[in-house]
């Protein structure tokens, strides 16, 4: 549903891998001199214990003070021992030579915390290393206050985690900003007797209280177009519906939270006919003679919303096509997408068989 005639009512995310450290222990010392074992995030005490291998060291020091011991040598012999710093936080490089922060590898001891974050940035900075990705996740919300005196900056948050951010180079950050546009989508819908699916909002200003409109949402995250609307249609009516192609789109600014929108009207094919209304946020919902509906005065009084009934009306006449949607692979990412567009050449004209 939406926030007015045709705005979304309501409102992305970098991906980050697991770390996953496998400790590796001492499995016994025959001789304080003797051969040690590799390990790898794990620390020796101070004084190796022949006959109990590692000493008591709380678990909060052990995964402050980590780091990696490994052990170069000809049977044994002339081992060298060398480590990594405890201070640095566990990270990982991405490909913008950046770093990601293991969220799940930090100390939760804030003292601890802010002394390896310092740390760590100086040993980032030295190394060349340009954006700094930290995700805090809810229950280290008190790690927060500390990122931000480091001079970490707010990026995004979702229900789980905030993302953080900090740029080491002098010079502007390059790092990209949050999602900038939120992506609604409005369902024309129309049966072969010329009748629109229309809907009344349970919750929307006084001025449109008696307004019917058409079905409309949000696409959420991972959501196609095309099967996003289509999933708005019939959670709000309980119509089934057949997506047919794009019909046109608008970009508007300033919308929610300042962030700017684009909002797609789509026509799709009803496959059933039987309507059940939303009760949570549907006032009321059925079908409308075309005829009634664009002589709402709302539609003829609205430039943009009257446009669109307009094109809507002149693809049903065939003097108009959409975009209809194909999917494709590129070469650049490997992924499929979803590419609209609309075929003219001879028989395969999209609106012509339609």
């Amino acid at each position: 549903m939406e926030m007015s005639l045709f705005e979304p009512r309501t409102a992305v995310s970098y991906p980050f891998s697991s770390f996953k450290h496998q400790v590796e222990r001492f499995s016994r010392c025959s001789s304080c001199k003797g051969r040690f074992f590799r390990a790898s995030y794990s620390r020796l005490p101070n004084k190796a214990s022949c006959s109990g291998g590692v000493s008591s060291i709380s678990q909060e020091k052990l995964a402050a003070e980590a780091f990696t011991h490994k052990i170069n040598g000809t049977n044994g012999l002339n081992s060298k021992l060398f480590s990594r710093d405890s201070r640095l936080l566990d990270a990982a490089d991405d490909q913008y030579d950046g770093i990601v922060i293991d969220p799940n590898g930090l100390p939760s001891n804030p003292i601890v915390f802010s002394s390896n974050l310092r740390f760590s940035l100086s040993h980032w900075k030295k190394k060349g290393k340009k954006g700094v990705w930290l995700k805090l996740l809810v229950e280290q919300s008190e790690l927060v206050p500390i990122a931000i005196k480091a001079g970490f900056q707010y990026h995004h948050a979702e229900p789980g985690y905030l993302m953080l951010t900090y740029w080491i180079p002098d010079g502007p950050c390059m790092l990209p900003a949050n999602a900038s546009h939120h992506v609604g989508v409005g369902g024309f819908v129309i049966n072969d007797k010329n009748e629109v699916l229309v809907v009344q909002e349970k919750y929307c200003s006084p001025q449109f209280a008696n307004f019917w409109k058409i079905p409309t949402g949000f696409i959420v995250e991972k959501e196609e177009i095309y099967t996003g609307v289509a999933r708005e249609v019939k959670e709000e009516t309980g119509i089934d519906t057949e997506f047919v192609e794009v019909i046109a789109f608008r970009h508007a600014h300033n919308i929610a939270f300042e962030k700017s929108d684009l909002f797609f009207v789509c026509m799709l094919r009803p496959l059933s006919t039987q309507i059940i209304v939303d009760d949570f946020e549907i006032q009321a919902a059925k079908w409308m003679p075309l005829a009634e509906f664009v002589e709402q005065s709302h539609v003829k009084e609205d430039v943009m919303f009257k446009k669109i009934i307009d094109i809507c009306i002149a693809r049903l006449d065939k003097y108009y096509c959409g975009l209809n949607v194909h999917q494709l692979v590129s070469k650049f990412d490997g992924k499929l997408s979803s590419l609209y567009y609309n075929i003219v050449d001879g028989e395969d004209l999209n609106c012509a068989g339609n």
